[in-house]
C-alpha cells in the first residue's frame, strides 16, 4: 500500500495499525471517530496545520514502501 495525500485515513490504520502514533502526534486524537476515518490525508493535514507532504513521507517510511 503507498499511501497519498488523497488516502483516506481509515484505510492506512485499517492496514498500519502502527502508523497511529503519527496522527496523534499532529493533534489528531479522535481516530476512532467516523468522521476522523473518512478524511482524506490532505483533509485532515489542512485542519490541523500539518505539512501532507511530510506525513505522507513519513507514513510511507514507516509501513516500508
Amino acid at each position: 500500500m503507498k499511501v497519498t495525500k488523497d488516502t483516506i485515513i481509515g484505510d492506512i490504520l485499517d492496514m498500519a495499525p502502527q502508523t497511529a502514533p503519527y496522527f496523534l502526534e499532529m493533534g489528531m486524537h479522535c481516530l476512532g471517530c467516523p468522521s476522523a476515518r473518512g478524511e482524506t490525508v490532505e483533509m485532515a493535514c489542512r485542519v490541523h496545520g500539518v505539512d501532507a507532504d511530510e506525513l505522507v513521507a513519513k507514513i510511507n517510511a514507516a509501513i516500508g514502501e
